[in-house]
C-alpha cells in the first residue's frame, strides 16, 4: 500500500513539511517491510504445498558488471574439445570378443568404450577370527585387519558416506536413515546420531588449529554472524574467514566480548599489556580502575582467575567489567602472535570494531537501496547519491588493483564531499552521515589494498550454514552443536584450499595421514599469496 501525495511546490516545502513527508515515508517503509514478510510467509506456504514461489530480489548493483557483447561466431565458453576420459582411473577392463570372425579377417587391435557407473550396495564382511588356547590358559584371538575401525561394526566407507551426506549434502538424519535402510544397511537412529556426533575429537582438534594458523599469516579476516538455535533457544553462529579458511563458532551471544573470546580460541587466558591499556583508555575506562589493574599480575590462565582478580580489586560495575575484560582478551590475542594491524572486515556491526576495522561498502549503501521514494524529487535524489557511491566504489576497486599514493587524496576528497552533501531529505542525509561516521573503516582499502571492499566471501560461507539450519533446525546436544561447527569449518576450509572433501574424510577416518593437516596447507597457500601474507604495507 502506498499513499499518493499531492505535488507540493518547492516554495511550500518548509522544514516542517519535509519532516512530515519523512514520517509518511517511514510509515510506508514499515508497511513495505510487512508486505515483504507476508510475501516470504506466502512463498514458504507455497513451497510446502509444492507450488512455485516468487523470484528473489536481484543482487546489489555494486557488484554487477556489464557483460561484454558476445561474438556470434565464437564458441560457447567451456565447449572446447577435450578428452572425456583423460582424467578417469580405469578400475576394470573387460575384453569383448567378436563372435563369428571371418577366417580371412586381420586383427586390428581394440576400440575402447568407457562407461562410468557407481556401485551403491551393502558390503557385509564376516571376519572369522581364529581363537587359540595356550597350555598356560591364555586365550589368543587373531587381530582384525588394519582397515577395520577399532570397536566399530561399520566400515570407514560407510562412515565417510554418512558424514558426507549429512554435512556436505545437507541430508537430514531421518532421510539419511531411510536412505541407508533402503540400501540394505541395518542401523538404528541412535547409532546414526552417534556416528555423526561422537568420537570426533580428532576433527575438533583440527578445526581448532585453523583459526590460529590463519590469523598468523593473514592480512585480514572477514566476520559475520547468523542465527543458530540450540536446545530450543535462540543463539548465534560467528563466522571468521578469508580466502584461506573458514571457522564457525556457535554461542549464546554476539557481543564484542563474545567475538573476542571466539577470535582468541583455542586459548583461554587474559593478558594485560600495552594493547590492553590502550584499549581501556580509548574506551574511557576510569583512570583509577586502569591503575588498579596495571598493578599486580599481568596474565591470568582462564576466566575464573580473571573474574577473581576483578572481584579482588572491587571492580564490579557492569561497564567496567565489560571493558576491562575486552581489553584483556585483546591483549591475549596480541600476546599469542596476532598482529595489532590485523584488519577485521565486517558489515559495520559495532561488536567487530577492534584492531584495524574495515567496513563493507555494500552494507553501507544498502539503506539507500531500501528507501521507498515518495516523490519524483526524492527518487531522483536517491538515484543521484547511489550513482555517486557506485562511481566511487568502482574507482576504489581500481585502486585495489593498482594502488597509487597519488590517487589517495582525490578518493578521500570525493568521499568527504559525498558524505558532507545535504540533499534536503533526512532519510538520504542520515545514510550519508552514517557513512561519514565510518570513514576510516570504509576507506581502509587506501592503506591496505589487500582488503576487499565487501563481505561477499563471509556471506557465501554463512549461506551454506544457513541452508543447513533451515533444513535441520536447531541442535539438541553439545556434541551435535560442536559437530555442526566443526564440519562446517572443515568443509569450507577444504573448499578454499582446493582439497576434495570426500578424499579428506576418507583420509581422516582411515587414519592414512596422506593429506596434510589443514593448518599446514593454510600456511603453504599463504606463502603462495604474498599479498595476503602478514600485513600489507601502505603503497609507496
Amino acid at each position: 500500500m502506498r499513499i499518493l501525495l499531492p505535488d507540493i511546490p518547492e516554495a511550500e516545502r518548509t522544514p516542517l513539511v519535509r519532516q512530515l513527508l519523512e514520517i509518511i515515508y517511514l510509515q510506508q517503509e514499515r508497511i513495505q517491510q510487512l508486505e515483504e514478510r507476508i510475501q516470504q510467509l506466502e512463498d514458504e506456504i507455497a513451497r510446502l504445498k509444492g507450488l512455485k514461489a516468487r523470484p528473489r530480489i536481484a543482487p546489489s548493483a555494486l557488484e554487477t558488471s556489464p557483460r561484454p557483447p558476445r561474438d556470434p561466431d565464437a564458441k560457447r565458453p567451456g565447449s572446447a574439445k577435450r578428452s572425456k576420459t583423460a582424467q578417469l582411473t580405469i578400475t576394470e577392463e573387460i575384453v569383448i570378443r567378436l563372435p563369428d570372425v571371418p577366417p580371412e579377417a586381420t586383427f586390428k587391435g581394440y576400440e575402447d568404450f568407457v562407461v562410468q557407473d557407481l556401485v551403491l550396495q551393502p558390503r557385509v564382511v564376516r571376519y572369522r577370527r581364529e581363537r587359540w588356547l595356550t597350555p598356560d590358559g591364555q586365550d589368543l584371538v587373531a587381530p582384525l585387519p588394519a582397515d577395520v575401525l577399532p570397536g566399530s561394526h561399520y566400515g570407514p566407507d560407510l562412515i565417510c558416506f554418512i558424514l558426507h551426506q549429512y554435512h556436505h549434502q545437507h541430508v537430514t538424519q531421518p532421510l539419511l536413515l531411510e536412505q541407508l535402510h533402503q540400501l540394505g544397511i541395518d542401523i538404528s537412529a541412535g547409532e546414526l546420531s552417534r556416528i555423526l556426533t561422537e568420537g570426533k575429537d580428532a576433527f575438533h582438534q583440527e578445526k581448532a588449529e585453523l583459526l590460529p594458523a590463519a590469523l598468523a599469516v593473514s592480512a585480514y579476516v572477514q566476520v559475520d554472524d547468523t542465527g543458530a538455535r540450540h536446545q530450543g533457544h535462540s543463539g548465534f553462529c560467528t563466522h571468521i574467514g578469508n580466502e584461506l579458511f573458514a571457522s564457525f563458532a556457535s554461542t549464546d551471544s554476539k557481543s564484542r566480548l563474545n567475538f573476542l573470546e571466539v577470535l582468541r580460541r583455542p586459548h583461554a587466558d587474559y593478558v594485560i599489556n600495552e594493547t590492553t591499556v590502550a584499549y581501556w583508555q580509548r574506551q574511557k575506562l576510569p583512570a583509577a580502575v586502569v591503575d588498579q589493574l596495571r598493578r599486580g599480575p599481568r596474565a591470568f590462565v582462564d576466566t575464573a582467575a580473571w573474574q577473581g582478580r576483578l572481584r579482588e580489586l572491587g571492580i564490579t560495575k557492569r561497564r567496567h567489567v565489560r571493558i576491562a575484560s575486552e581489553g584483556a582478551l585483546l591483549g591475549s590475542l596480541i600476546a599469542h602472535g596476532v598482529s595489532p594491524q590485523l584488519a577485521i572486515l565486517s558489515d559495520g556491526a559495532g561488536q567487530y570494531d577492534v584492531l584495524a576495522h574495515a567496513a563493507c561498502w555494500i552494507h553501507a549503501e544498502r539503506p539507500l537501496a531500501r528507501l521507498i521514494p515518495y516523490s519524483d524529487e526524492h527518487r531522483a535524489a536517491i538515484a543521484k547519491v547511489r550513482h555517486e557511491i557506485w562511481e566511487l566504489y568502482r574507482d576504489l576497486k581500481g585502486y585495489r588493483q593498482r594502488p597509487e599514493r597519488s590517487r589517495r587524496a582525490d578518493l578521500e576528497a570525493r568521499f568527504d564531499a559525498l558524505c558532507r552533501q545535504r540533499t534536503g531529505f533526512p532519510s538520504i542525509d542520515g545514510v550519508l552521515k552514517a557513512m561519514g561516521a565510518h570513514r576510516a573503516a570504509l576507506l581502509r582499502v587506501l592503506d591496505r589494498p589487500a582488503i576487499p571492499l565487501h563481505t561477499n566471501l563471509s556471506e557465501g560461507h554463512l549461506r551454506d550454514y544457513v541452508k543447513k539450519r533451515k533444513i535441520s533446525g536447531s541442535t539438541r546436544s553439545e556434541l551435535g552443536r560442536a559437530a555442526r561447527d566443526t564440519f562446517a569449518s572443515l568443509k569450507k576450509t577444504c573448499r578454499e584450499l582446493g582439497v576434495n572433501f570426500w578424499a579428506y574424510l576418507q583420509d581422516r577416518v582411515r587414519g592414512l595421514g596422506q593429506i596434510p593437516r589443514l593448518a599446514v596447507l593454510i600456511r603453504q597457500k599463504a606463502e603462495e599469496m604474498p599479498a595476503r601474507k602478514a600485513v600489507a604495507a601502505p603503497p609507496a
